[in-house]
């Protein structure tokens, strides 16, 4: 679920955009937004803050030999003029802005948005209140070219006040001259300057506006098919839309897009030092000082700026609740149905709760969007909204706007896909449905679906307000414990975060009459959000380290308030930071989920067919439970070779590093042998699939999986992740470190070979299933052995500048709320993109060629041969040839004819 920034860097969002939006998830959860401002603008007072500009470029050179035309000529009496920030002049179809001297160098933000879209582009993924683009920019003039320059800049550097290489960083880190107008002529009373603007806003140019190259379609905006539609102006901000037209491949697509150009404050908000120990998404910065023997690498937490006034800071200081300067505001999209308005507005407020540990009340405020206010907009920087989109995405996100100078956010964003619905009801029903019976039916009443809308809409404003998915959270509550009514009611949910993805309480069984089975905001949450928020009247982000850092030593040993990152999906290490896990122990968890969906199945039929109809609800419900069933495999798997990852810092007693114990790993694979390998004939045969094979949706329409195929598929899944190269090699790791105490490869591939194999070894007939299970084993251990054996292949540049550039790691996450048959298709966008939230790069391939894993897997493939040559002249005929062809492909494989 997510979070996120969006970088100016045209190339590097173009390729991300387009991963986290086509990939089905959270444009960016994470979800703040990148922008750049000039390294000589100093953040803190004793860090230099010089002026870069030279007078002969700005106030001078207005000489009497300028040709240029008098005001009353370019703003005639046609001129229909808005006055604000910056004056806008729409003279007949020509649009000039008026520029104060006074605002020369001085930051602004350019954030672009989408407000609409033909269905083309609504397919994709792209919605109204998308931000594509940021770029922090500022204006300056040169009067002797008669020319208005704009410049870009990154804010992520600095050198310290008076310091020798404070010369080098602005030579090293000049800004970039991004676009120019031609000057038109000064005010009336030569402390302004006008010039056209319609090129950046028509489709003329794209380099204040790339929206058709950063969503990744071809060509560009065509001027005669596009225009600039209207403009405002108000104190701080401005405001122009445009519809811009492209044509590609024989399609014409027409996009809305609102730009806005937002005057930052001229002092940046004091910044917070980011802490892994904590999740929140960030903005990097670097600092340069003489005494330096390596350049401080610093993060800043994205926060919203929020301080006590003035006449409260006694009060505030003494621990008592005040109202913050200017709270955080979000507004309700009218275009929400009226049904779901409040739950979305109770989500708001959850968090004020939060607030108040931070020492604020009635810091987070939910309101209806005005619908009589002409000037209201929702894709106006000024107001942050919860923008509903009619759309087939079964998703939300929640990504911010952030000052880069900071991490300051000045405005945030949801937005609410109205098909995530679908996702919420397959979730509820599959994981709920045998122990609520307000959950079985084709159509919830209003307020059961809006009791799971309210969960969606806090977590969403969770990443909103800086926070990152927290999936090591729901490791902190014991299995049996979700079982315990009490417990849960005491606690609240399935985990001490709302920012994991712990979903619904699939361990509590029938008659533990549990009720509180829905996520909500937890101890950890108000936890993180006292530690980014509390005010502290310190002068330096460095004198607020030591308060900081003690408010989390103070439960540094306490697994509530303990932050395991988002992982990479295809390679887990940490199995207490899963998605969509509950528990501290996988395998106890799934092997409760599993009872409760063994009692559905057969209720699939009941639960999801009516009259007349055909059976296509009952297929999908039952590929909903196999996706279930699955994800519970996957949890079980990450247990094999996994590691418990953790931050510590000096002075603490934890280790970072810690093996998962032998007895769970070991647990894990009998797990799998019992429940997924050999596939139990509950979901192998059900009864439902004489009246529906599984169905899954797609944009080509429904597709019907027969099982044998499905299931087959799946064993593929499991097998090559179980031999998958790292989890071999944290295995030697941990063999090397612990020794008889480790789980070998050599004791794993011993225990896999005696279930896969069981009823070979009993000499009895195998059934489709098992030579299925069986065939697949012995692929992968082909297959992977020899990609073992080939030459590393090199990486692009592409791929390590996603691993290596710091803008790259904070890209905005699409929260993901798909069906639980997406588990079953793999899906490399989500992978590429979920795996940039992992703040943990461990390395452990090598010269895979030397390692273990090699001679394991084909000592395996040998003892497999020798036992299939014991047992091939079994009587069953298809038992028999299945051994044969086995035996054929183990001995080409190793050249052993």
């Amino acid at each position: 679920m997510n979070l996120s920034t969006i970088t100016p860097n045209h190339k590097i969002t173009r390729l991300f955009l387009m991963a986290c939006i086509l990939g089905g998830m959270s444009l960016p959860s994470q979800a703040s937004q990148r922008t750049s401002v000039a390294a000589e603008d100093g953040i803190f007072t004793f860090w230099k803050k010089k002026k870069t500009e030279t007078e002969s470029d700005t106030t001078k050179g207005k000489d009497k030999d300028s040709k240029l035309k008098k005001y009353d000529e370019i703003i005639t009496s046609d001129a229909i003029t808005k006055k604000g920030v910056i004056d806008i002049h729409r003279v007949k179809k020509d649009y000039y802005f008026e520029i104060s001297d006074s605002l020369l160098n001085r930051d602004f933000l350019l954030v672009n948005k989408i407000s609409k879209v033909p269905s083309e582009v609504n397919e994709l993924g792209f919605n109204k209140g998308i931000n594509y683009q940021n770029l922090l920019i500022r204006f300056e003039v040169d009067t002797l070219t008669e020319k208005i320059w704009v410049k870009t800049y990154h804010p992520y550097y600095e050198g310290k006040a008076g310091d020798a290489i404070t010369q080098s960083v602005e030579d090293n880190y000049m800004p970039s001259i991004r676009e120019c107008f031609g000057l038109a002529c000064f005010g009336k009373d030569s402390t302004t300057y006008v010039f056209k603007v319609n090129k950046v806003f028509d489709g003329s140019e794209k380099s204040l506006n790339d929206l058709f190259g950063i969503l990744g379609m071809p060509g560009a905006a065509v001027k005669d098919l596009s225009k600039i539609n209207e403009v405002k102006s108000f104190q701080k901000n401005l405001v122009v839309k445009s519809l811009l037209t492209t044509k590609a491949e024989g399609i014409t697509v027409t996009v809305e897009v609102t730009s806005n150009m937002v005057l930052l404050a001229e002092k940046a908000m004091k910044p917070r030092f980011a802490d892994r120990r904590i999740g929140y998404f960030t903005t990097k910065h670097f600092y340069y000082s003489d005494d330096q023997q390596a350049v401080e690498n610093r993060e800043f937490v994205n926060r919203w700026r929020l301080e006590p006034k003035s006449e409260d800071v006694e009060k505030y200081l003494a621990g008592e609740l005040v109202e913050p300067k200017k709270p955080i505001v979000y507004y309700i999209d009218p275009s929400t149905p009226p049904q779901w308005r409040q739950a979305i507005k109770d989500g708001i407020t959850d968090w004020q709760s939060a607030f108040e540990k931070a020492g604020f009340k009635n810091a987070i405020i939910a309101k209806d969007a005005p619908t009589d206010d002409p000037d209201f907009d929702g894709d106006d920087v000024r107001y942050s909204m919860i923008t509903y989109a009619a759309s087939n995405q079964a998703n939300a996100m929640g990504p911010s706007v952030v000052d880069p100078r900071s991490g300051e956010i000045i405005e945030a964003d949801v937005i609410w896909w109205h098909n995530v619905m679908t996702a919420l009801h397959s979730w509820i029903r599959i994981q709920t449905g045998v122990i609520d019976p307000k959950a079985r039916d084709n159509k919830f009443s209003d307020e059961h679906m809006a009791h799971a809308i309210r969960f969606v809409s806090s977590h969403e404003i969770g990443h909103t307000l800086g926070l990152m998915h927290n999936m090591g959270a729901s490791a902190a509550f014991p299995v049996d414990s979700l079982r315990s009514r009490s417990f849960t009611n005491k606690m609240g949910g399935t985990a001490p975060s709302i920012m994991d993805y712990a979903r619904f309480n699939y361990v509590a069984q029938p008659n533990d009459e549990v009720v509180n089975i829905t996520p909500q905001i937890g101890v950890y949450d108000k936890y993180a959000i006292a530690w980014a928020y509390r005010w502290i009247q310190e002068d330096t982000p460095w004198d607020e380290v030591k308060v900081l850092s003690q408010m989390i030593r103070k439960h540094e040993n306490d697994p509530l308030y303990h932050y395991g990152p988002q992982q990479d999906g295809k390679n887990t290490i940490d199995p207490s930071a899963q998605s969509e896990d509950l528990g501290d122990n996988s395998m106890k968890a799934s092997r409760y989920g599993l009872a409760n969906l063994k009692r559905i199945v057969p209720e699939v039929e009941k639960w999801t067919c009516e009259e007349g109809e055909s059976y296509g609800k009952a297929g999908k419900m039952m590929m909903g439970v196999i996706g279930q069933w699955f994800t519970y495999a996957n949890h079980v798997v990450a247990n094999v070779g996994g590691v418990y990852l953790d931050q510590p810092v000096f002075g603490e007693n934890k280790s970072a590093y810690v093996h998962v114990e032998k007895a769970k790993q070991k647990d894990a694979v009998k797990y799998l042998i019992d429940e997924v390998i050999n596939i139990p004939q509950w979901i192998a045969n059900a009864e439902i699939y004489k009246k529906s094979y599984p169905i899954k949706e797609s944009v080509i329409g429904d597709i019907e999986y027969a099982p044998t195929t499905l299931f087959r598929d799946l064993h593929a899944r499991i097998f090559y992740s179980l031999l998958e190269k790292d989890r071999l090699l944290r295995m030697q790791q941990n063999e090397a470190e612990n020794g008889d105490n480790a789980y070998t490869l050599t004791e794993m591939m011993s225990d896999l070979h005696q279930g896969i194999f069981s009823k070979t070894i009993k000499n009895q007939k195998l059934d489709v299933f098992t030579r299925q299970s069986q065939k697949n084993f012995v692929d992968v251990l082909i297959i992977s052995q020899n990609k073992t054996l080939e030459k590393t292949s090199k990486k692009s540049l592409q791929n390590q500048e996603a691993a290596c550039c710091p803008l790259h790691q904070h890209m905005p996450l699409l929260c993901d709320y798909g069906v639980k048959s997406r588990a079953l298709f793999h899906d490399h966008e989500q992978d590429d993109v979920s795996s940039r939230y992992a703040n943990r790069n461990l390395f452990y391939a090598t010269m895979n060629r030397v390692s273990d894993d090699v001679s394991v897997k084909r000592g395996e493939l040998l003892r497999i041969k020798e036992l299939l040559l014991k047992k091939v002249k079994i009587a069953d005929e298809a038992t028999r040839f299945h051994y044969q062809d086995l035996i054929l492909r183990i001995e080409e494989a190793l050249h052993t004819y």
